[in-house]
């Protein structure tokens, strides 16, 4: 019996494996750190957004985050509760739901300059592995574009 016609099933053969690996112990890595501001990873994620935008359209959001609106709803909900965002209408059209950074998201900001700082203690590469595997990454998702802007 050929022992090789199953190669492709090991799990050391798998890219998949390995990626999806690290993406959890990454975000394991990263609690300790979002526990301290109150975030879960998802909802800091949400949060990168909008201090970068301040106000951005859920569907947008959304993309951004490559997460879908049964994820987003909830997440923002949460972020809601919690004071940090505000959800509305669009006076343009009323099917958009715009998402608003509060002063009380903005402060928090502050308080997160810390976490990429912390985490890149955590990871065992150096600057050029980070930007590598960062572009990388971004490849495998079809950004291409943004690997080019962060050169």
């Amino acid at each position: 019996m050929d022992d090789h016609k199953y190669d492709a099933l090991k799990i050391e053969n798998q890219l998949c494996f390995p990626l999806y690996a690290c993406s959890r112990e990454i975000i394991k890595r990263y609690k300790p750190f979002l526990d301290e501001i109150d975030l879960t990873y998802t909802q800091y994620i949400a949060m990168m957004v909008m201090w970068e935008q301040r106000e951005v359209n859920v569907k947008e959001l959304g993309k951004r985050l490559y997460l879908d609106s049964g994820t987003l709803t909830p997440l923002l909900k949460k972020l809601e509760s919690k004071g940090l965002v505000s959800r509305k209408r669009s006076r343009e059209d009323e099917r958009n739901l715009i998402v608003s950074l509060t002063e009380e998201g903005e402060q928090l900001k502050e308080r997160a300059l810390a976490v990429p700082v912390r985490m890149a203690g955590c990871l065992n590469l150096t600057p050029k592995e980070a930007v590598t595997l960062y572009e990388i990454l971004y490849k495998l998702l079809g950004e291409n574009e943004i690997s080019a802007k962060k050169e």
